[in-house]
């Protein structure tokens, strides 16, 4: 046990897990890292690279939520752009939240080369999300979805050639960033064969509740216009939020501060989505 205090020193870090917790759950404001061996320093130095990556998470995607929803409403408007908009600032406010209240619990400790790397990777992912979507919604009949014009596509058949297009594209990023990792070590290919069956089947199903949630965004395009549909599929950080309060209990020992912050997440969300509703609704 711990007692709270300024500031802990964990000697033969290892991974480094001790005084990233320490920092997370406010036992101690400052935690030192240290080992006499390279390889658990860099590990280390990992697992606090990604305490304050957490912070940039909520960046990339409430990015791709405004810039997404503008790039589908200038293509294909359709819904209350009033009513839209507004929505769409309450779910942004949202995220905010949720990043303010998980940068209050991760360590403080993060490198601010790495911080700034994470927000630029967080920044370049999110513009590239916000993009996706209007080539896909582009080459559908929106109008027509039972008897398409020739040439264009249903919901079906468009997630099928775009789920192709990233089993393919795959190959290319995947390799790419293998070789090139942003953070840690280089891996092969036949690291990934090394992962037990479980791992990988968990993989898939992910996979698969992506596809299905991909789906019903592109059905649900026909009736509610590409840009409402866009931003009700971008609740990820929600979903992972009530994961990470309620489930992982990521949150806990915070503080009152955090946990307003956590509330006045959940509302501004709740009420961002019905606003979404409405819009798509006029």
């Amino acid at each position: 046990m711990v007692r709270p205090a300024e500031s802990a020193a964990d000697i033969g870090t290892d991974h480094g897990h001790v005084p990233v917790e320490l920092v997370r759950r406010g036992t101690v404001k400052r935690a030192l890292a240290m080992d006499v061996r390279k390889g658990p320093l860099s590990r280390a130095e990992e697992s606090v690279a990604m305490a304050g990556l957490s912070v940039a998470f909520p960046l990339g995607v409430g990015l791709a939520l405004v810039l997404g929803v503008v790039v589908n409403y200038v293509g294909a408007p359709k819904g209350d752009p009033v009513i839209l908009f507004l929505g769409v600032a309450l779910i942004v406010a949202a995220i905010v939240c949720n990043g303010i209240a998980s940068q209050r619990v991760q360590s403080g400790g993060t490198q601010r080369a790495q911080f700034r790397k994470g927000v630029a990777l967080a920044v370049v992912a999110g513009v590239l999300m916000s993009l996706f979507y209007r080539f896909v919604a582009a080459a559908m009949d929106l109008d027509h979805f039972e008897n398409p014009t020739p040439g264009m596509l249903t919901p079906y058949s468009a997630v099928f050639i775009f789920s192709l297009g990233v089993l393919a594209s795959n190959f290319v990023f995947n390799t790419w960033v293998m070789k090139r990792p942003f953070d840690g070590e280089p891996v092969a290919y036949r690291d990934y064969f090394k992962g037990s069956f479980s791992t990988h089947l968990v993989g898939m199903l992910g996979g698969a509740i992506w596809c299905l949630g991909t789906t019903f965004s592109y059905i649900a395009a026909g009736k509610a216009g590409a840009a409402v549909s866009y931003a009700l599929g971008q609740g990820a950080p929600m979903v992972a939020a009530v994961w990470g309060v309620f489930v992982w209990k990521e949150f806990r020992g915070g503080g009152r501060t955090v946990n307003g912050l956590l509330a006045l997440m959940f509302a501004l969300f709740i009420a961002g989505l019905g606003l979404i509703i409405v819009a798509g609704g006029n």
